[in-house]
């Protein structure tokens, strides 16, 4: 199987922060770095740290060093996944996540995109089965896709071929894959979800595991 990490099943948002990404957002150049400046400005600036009170760094991320050995990629979007799911055609994937990834309500359904990688790698026949296990703290957040599992399912039914949502599973805090069932490793930047106060983390966690990178994740210093 395939293990892929979207950093905004870590780096996410406490209840009721009416300017998190969560709400819905695009993965344009200003929602990877102005829109976060926008947000630590509003809380008074002076460093991305004027964002830790409503954007956490949830704990669990550190579990994942249990995959150093394993092949590893990092990679900016998940729009880059496809290159990654080449090289192990077939494979089942767990995506830890904070979106399905399965298909996009609006724009070209056909056209790659981070909102609809996985739907469209099951299609191409490029993933046997997919799971994604949205986080914990989504059962805190009423906002949020993995807090009512019943209805996300409900929206995703009529923007999926039956065969196609037949094998993707929606689930929450999955457990982690033994690392000697997983063939190939993921992490995700998002930057357009993520916090730039956790890319640090993410470094490290993705020196831990080695990990290559396919398109180079953004960094984001404070711009004072």
């Amino acid at each position: 199987m395939l293990l892929s990490v979207d950093w905004d099943a870590f780096s996410g948002t406490r209840e009721l922060v009416f300017d998190a990404p969560v709400w819905g957002t695009r993965d344009r150049d200003r929602d990877r770095l102005g829109a976060w400046e926008a947000r630590a400005a509003r809380r008074g600036g002076g460093g991305w740290a004027a964002l830790e009170e409503e954007f956490p760094l949830y704990p669990g991320w550190e579990a994942l060093t249990a995959y150093a050995g394993v092949p590893a990629w990092i990679t900016l979007s998940h729009a880059d996944a496809w290159a990654w799911l080449e090289r192990f055609p077939g494979e089942d994937v767990l995506n830890l996540d904070s979106h399905h990834d399965l298909a996009s309500f609006s724009g070209d359904p056909a056209r790659l995109r981070p909102g609809n990688w996985a739907g469209l790698g099951l299609r191409a026949g490029l993933i046997g089965h997919y799971t994604c296990a949205y986080p914990e703290w989504h059962a805190r957040l009423p906002v949020a896709e993995g807090f009512d599992l019943e209805r996300t399912g409900a929206e995703l039914a009529p923007l999926l071929p039956p065969e196609v949502r037949a094998r993707a599973d929606l689930t929450r805090a999955a457990p982690l894959p033994d690392p000697a069932e997983v063939r190939a490793v993921l992490l995700v930047q998002s930057p357009a979800w993520t916090s730039p106060a956790h890319d640090a983390a993410l470094w490290a966690l993705a020196g831990a595991l080695n990990a290559a990178p396919l398109v180079p994740p953004l960094h984001r210093p404070w711009p004072g």
